[in-house]
C-alpha cells in the first residue's frame, strides 16, 4: 500500500488486542506501555455487570468489573506469549482479589480474550508455568464480554504522576523495554 503521507510505500500488520487485569491498572498499563511492539493502551473496566460504570461503582464490588489494560500489539513484532509472561512478572497469580496493597474483587488477575487461539496461547502459557508457583494459578482466563473505558484521569496515570502509587516494582518498567528487545526472550 502506498502512503501518501511519507510518499513511500509502508506495510500495515494486523494489529491484535488482549486484555490484562494485574490490580490497580495504573502500574499494569505502565508496565505494558513500556514493551515493543505494545502500540496503544487503555485503562478500564471489564466484565461489568453495569453498564459503563465509574471507579467509585467499581469499588464497591457490585458490578463485578476488574480493572483492566486494553492492550494493542503488533503481532509480527511481539507474541502473545511473550506479553503473558512479562505480565506475570508483575503479579502474583496464585492470590485472589488482591495484588499490592490494593484489595477488592476489582484488583483480581485476568487475562480475557478476544479469540480462540489467543485462549490457546493464554492456556499453553500458564501451563508451562504451574510448576513455577507454590500455590494453584488463579489468574482469570475468559473471553472479554465488555470494556468501558476509565475516568480520564486514570489514563496514563504514571506518566501524569510519575511518583503516584504502583504495587509494580519500578525496575520491571526498564526490565520490560530491554527484555522486549532481545531475541532470546521471545
Amino acid at each position: 500500500m502506498w502512503c501518501k503521507t511519507y510518499n513511500r510505500p509502508v506495510l500495515f500488520h494486523d494489529m491484535a488486542t488482549i486484555y490484562f487485569a494485574g490490580g490497580c491498572f495504573w502500574g499494569t498499563e505502565h508496565f505494558m506501555k513500556q514493551i515493543h511492539g505494545v502500540t496503544d493502551t487503555q485503562v478500564g473496566y471489564a466484565n461489568s455487570v453495569v453498564e459503563n460504570p465509574s471507579y467509585s461503582e467499581v469499588r464497591t464490588g457490585n458490578t463485578k468489573a476488574v480493572e483492566t489494560v486494553k492492550v494493542e500489539y503488533d503481532p509480527s513484532i511481539v507474541g502473545l506469549d511473550f506479553l503473558i509472561k512479562l505480565f506475570f512478572l508483575t503479579i502474583d497469580p496464585t492470590i485472589s482479589d488482591r495484588q499490592g496493597g490494593d484489595i477488592g474483587t476489582q484488583y483480581r488477575t485476568g487475562i480475557y480474550y478476544t479469540t480462540e487461539k489467543q485462549q490457546e496461547t493464554i492456556m499453553s502459557v500458564i501451563d508451562s508455568m504451574r510448576s513455577d508457583y507454590d500455590a494453584p494459578i488463579v489468574t482469570e482466563v475468559m473471553p472479554i464480554d465488555n470494556f468501558y473505558t476509565a475516568e480520564e484521569y486514570h489514563q496514563d496515570y504514571l506518566d501524569k504522576n510519575p511518583d503516584g502509587y504502583c504495587h509494580v516494582d519500578p525496575r520491571l518498567f526498564s526490565f520490560a523495554r530491554e527484555a522486549s528487545r532481545k531475541d532470546h526472550w521471545q
